[in-house]
């Protein structure tokens, strides 16, 4: 069981936050050697394949090479009440009915409201 909400932790000192574990240190340290000191042969084994098998090699490669991109997310909590809701959108009014100039000016009045 971990350590509640504003404990002292056991080892207040700990491992600096973003450092690296030695284990992935070393590992990647041995695959580095490797590679360099087979280039040649990693070479001439890359010209030998197939066009696909090239891609998949690289792409593979490229992992240890390049970080991978994250998605994020963006959530905003807004607040709306019903005033601002009709004047956004009028109840009168059938949303299928609407021509492109009268959507246009729905979505004005969304940004209004958001940008408040």
């Amino acid at each position: 069981m971990g350590l509640h909400k504003g404990a002292k932790p056991n080892n207040p000192t700990g491992r600096p936050v973003g450092s690296k574990n030695h284990v992935t240190q070393d590992l990647r340290k041995r695959i580095n050697d490797f590679l360099n000191d087979n280039w040649e042969s990693l070479q001439e084994d890359f010209e030998q394949l197939e066009p696909k098998d090239k891609l998949l090699f690289y792409e593979k490669l490229l992992q240890y090479g390049l970080p991978k991109m994250q998605s994020t997310q963006l959530t905003v909590d807004v607040e709306v009440s019903k005033t601002d809701i009709l004047k956004i959108f009028p109840m009168d009014e059938d949303i299928e009915a609407l021509d492109d100039a009268k959507l246009d000016n729905v979505i004005d009045n969304i940004r209004l409201i958001t940008d408040e």
